[in-house]
């Protein structure tokens, strides 16, 4: 069993910054392919960024490219998302998830992570 905390979401002008944080149990973090996925208002749950494992490759919703970095410690068991130059579409609640049935591939579909935060709200103001 895994256990994911997300945190640092919050209210952001346009514009702005803000950097999520996902805090994981479990001894194998390192093996584990990290996601990134929001879910706004009468919407279906989106993927936004992932990260491999202990190599770190990264990939990203074209939506995000250029603005959001996926990053990982893996001493601290986290991983994080940075997101600049935010824009109102991103508001919607985050989630983070985590693959940990192996796997070296990208993994952007719902189905294909193992373990879910319960979410942090982030609300970008127009």
């Amino acid at each position: 069993q895994v256990q994911l905390v997300e945190s640092g979401g919050g209210l952001v002008q346009a514009g702005g910054s803000l950097r999520l944080s996902c805090a994981a149990s479990g001894r194998t973090f390192s093996t584990y392919t990290m996601g990134w996925f929001r879910q706004a208002p009468g919407k279906e749950r989106e993927f936004v960024a992932a990260i491999r494992r202990s190599g770190g490759g990264t990939y990203y919703a074209d939506s995000v490219k250029g603005r959001f970095t996926i990053s990982r410690d893996n001493a601290k068991n986290t991983v994080y998302l940075q997101m600049n130059t935010l824009k109102f579409e991103d508001t919607a609640v985050y989630y983070c998830a985590a693959r940990v049935r192996g796997g070296t591939y990208y993994y952007t579909v719902r189905g294909e992570y193992d373990y879910w935060g319960q979410g942090t709200q982030v609300t970008v103001s127009a």
